[in-house]
């Protein structure tokens, strides 16, 4: 199938683990939406058949906010790239974990602008390269998964392109799961990212991840300097809280009422 991505990309693995996952939930295609910002990423929704909207850059909860105001009844899955969710979207993500809204947000993080020239994200390392940072980046990077989980949301896990499988489960229990939903999946940009950081080749990173994925059970017992530049995997949060969708309709009927 033509796409947009370089060859070895890893957002591909990550597509077909979503369309696994949304066979495997049974999801009428008529019914789902998968919405999507401006990035690599976000181009993701142009290849899936099912009801897609590619919004403006950062905003794409905000447009799926609206679809899953409007119609509840909807299962909407938002795909995001690191920088589209967490620097001009970063507000709309924030809020939508606060409101806890029923939406499975898909983070696909490659520590990268990787379509707009190779800028430094607000996930990029610590002294790694990019062409904002040329003497390596000084800025602390977010932890998603931790912003995610202290804003509200119901459900939060991370895995990485080196385990698809997991990454298929994970959105699977994202989707299942009523509330806003968090599935960060850590990539690859072996253009923009792997060849001026040491992983030139696709394979390079793969390596990497399946060498510095720590399942979350294990990290619990190291201690910080053991899991330093460490990816831990594993679902962080499933709780349950109250869907906004479900609390908006009764302060309708409520109003209706009094009405």
């Amino acid at each position: 199938m033509p796409h947009i991505w370089c060859p070895g990309c890893g957002h591909g693995i990550i597509m077909h683990a979503l369309i696994r996952a949304l066979v495997g939930l049974g999801m009428d295609k008529t019914k789902t939406v998968v919405a999507s910002g401006i990035g690599c990423s976000s181009r993701m929704a142009g290849y899936i058949n099912a009801c897609t909207l590619h919004s403006t850059h950062g905003r794409s909860l905000a447009f799926a906010t609206g679809i899953k105001m409007h119609n509840p009844g909807l299962t909407v899955v938002d795909i995001m790239g690191d920088g589209d969710c967490s620097a001009i979207g970063g507000n709309h993500f924030i809020h939508a974990c606060r409101r806890n809204i029923d939406i499975t947000a898909i983070i696909m993080n490659n520590n990268i602008y990787g379509m707009t020239g190779g800028q430094a994200s607000p996930t990029t390392p610590i002294g790694s390269w990019a062409s904002t940072t040329p003497y390596g980046a000084i800025d602390p990077s977010f932890d998603l998964c931790k912003l995610a989980e202290g804003a509200g949301a119901s459900y939060v896990a991370r895995t990485t392109i080196a385990n698809p499988k997991q990454a298929e489960t994970y959105i699977m229990n994202g989707i299942r799961k009523k509330g806003f939903s968090v599935v960060e999946i850590v990539t690859h940009c072996h253009t923009q990212f792997g060849r001026k950081n040491d992983r030139r080749l696709p394979l390079d990173n793969y390596n990497f991840f399946k060498e510095a994925s720590v399942p979350l059970t294990k990290a619990k017992t190291m201690s910080a300097e053991e899991l330093a530049g460490k990816l831990v995997c594993g679902e962080f949060v499933d709780r349950d809280v109250p869907e906004y969708t479900e609390q908006y309709g009764k302060v309708i009927e409520s109003a209706r009422k009094r009405g």
